[in-house]
């Protein structure tokens, strides 16, 4: 950031009195330009018959790859709503009964992922302009080498474990970005 988007002057990278970390600065009108995480919010939608969708990335990044259906979060929305709005843009579900299922820091990339498990009504769903292909699989059946993101896998893997248990407990972790290898 060069200039302050309340008045055009010059911006500088400083600690903030009473703060703990620098941000960006206005001297100018005074104004102190917060940075904050982006959310992501999306669902695990799953069918009648227990299958679950995922759909394959028609856009960047991880074109071609699976995800299950999400977003980033508008404002004005909940996560609930964000979610529930992102499945209809990826795959026309109108989910019901959203649970929390997991939440996922992403602190290399500034994101946190959140995710619903959903029930699907019926088995509609379609293709849309986010996703060329959209299938039920079975469990044995994801394509886990051609998913799209990490959070998408510890999710699947999360909700895959606890299937059997009465309540899937909620997922909080941590992803950081991988090292590279020296």
């Amino acid at each position: 950031m060069n200039f302050c988007s309340h008045c055009g002057h010059r911006v500088r990278f400083d600690t903030p009195e009473l703060d703990n970390r620098p941000r960006f600065m206005c001297d100018q009108c005074g104004t102190v330009h917060y940075q904050n995480p982006r959310v992501i919010t999306g669902t695990l939608p799953v069918a009648p018959d227990g299958r679950i969708l995922l759909c394959r990335r028609a856009i960047e990044p991880r074109h071609g790859y699976w995800t299950l259906p999400a977003g980033f979060m508008e404002n004005g929305e909940t996560t609930v709503e964000g979610a529930l709005r992102e499945t209809v843009e990826e795959s026309r579900v109108m989910g019901k009964n959203p649970q929390l299922l997991s939440m996922v820091s992403l602190p290399d990339f500034d994101q946190v992922h959140v995710f619903y498990r959903i029930d699907m009504p019926d088995f509609s769903f379609e293709t849309t302009p986010e996703s060329s292909e959209v299938v039920l699989f079975h469990h044995q059946d994801i394509p886990w080498d051609e998913i799209a993101f990490l959070t998408v896998k510890v999710t699947l893997e999360h909700y895959l474990e606890h299937l059997n248990t009465e309540q899937v407990p909620v997922l909080n972790s941590v992803v950081h970005r991988p090292q590279k290898q020296v």
